[in-house]
């Protein structure tokens, strides 16, 4: 550890890292001392965010690829894996909101690919990933959620039972590796924050109103360098 570099030495790997909460959470490691490897699917936003870090002389590897596309995760393990030993920090940002309907209109192709987004490739993920966080002398995963996953909402059924799911797979692994690995799993609800999802789901809301990734981004570094419970939750209203 160095100076103001609480997470040197450390490896995350950061899903949903071209925009928003993942792109802030990912600079915000950086910050931290972290080498942060960045997944999402727009090539250019992933270089956008590359760029950040370099500029306040952090490092960083792009990883651009669709996490539901068959094999795509194999080969980000693989690749991972042949670089480095151990993964330190898995952030789980990568999510998909449907359109917000009544259950009865629920789009098909939206659920599905919700279902593949948020919960399909939270458990092929986690299993690609397993060796090499059980090799992390203290592994941290973080898998942000939403409050209608707990809660159900009309019209947010779609969104709300994957996150549900979501919820439950990360739970269950917590539990499963509790005794076999220090590895701890934190599920958060980000709240209200200044997103390009929360603005389709709330199309006339001022953007000034509600929190910025950034302040959502520092409690996630702040949870990730703690010894919180595995299992934690929390909301960050603030």
């Amino acid at each position: 550890m160095t100076d103001g570099k609480p997470l040197d030495g450390k490896l995350a790997l950061v899903t949903g890292a071209s925009k928003g909460i993942g792109a802030a959470t990912a600079k915000a490691l950086a910050a931290a001392g972290a080498h942060v490897v960045l997944v999402a699917r727009d090539v250019k936003a992933l270089e956008e965010v590359e760029d950040a870090i370099h500029a306040i002389g952090g490092s960083s590897t792009i990883a651009p690829l669709d996490l539901t596309e068959p094999e795509s995760i194999g080969r980000l393990a693989t690749a991972v894996s042949g670089r480095w030993d151990a993964l330190d920090i898995l952030v789980l940002s990568a999510a998909y909101l449907p359109s917000l309907t009544p259950v009865t209109q629920i789009d098909a192709k939206q659920l599905n690919r919700a279902f593949n987004l948020n919960v399909l490739a939270t458990q092929a993920l986690l299993a690609a990933f397993d060796p090499m966080l059980k090799r992390a002398k203290s592994a941290r995963i973080v898998g942000l959620t939403s409050s209608v996953g707990a809660a159900p909402r009309a019209y947010w059924s779609a969104y709300g039972s994957s996150k549900a799911a979501f919820d439950n797979i990360l739970s269950c692994y917590a539990q499963e590796v509790e005794k076999l690995a220090d590895i701890r799993v934190a599920i958060v609800d980000p709240g209200a924050t200044r997103t390009t999802m929360r603005a389709r789901a709330y199309p006339g809301e001022d953007p000034a109103t509600v929190k910025p990734p950034e302040a959502v981004a520092d409690r996630l570094v702040s949870l990730l360098q703690s010894d919180f419970p595995t299992g934690h939750r929390e909301r960050i209203d603030s």
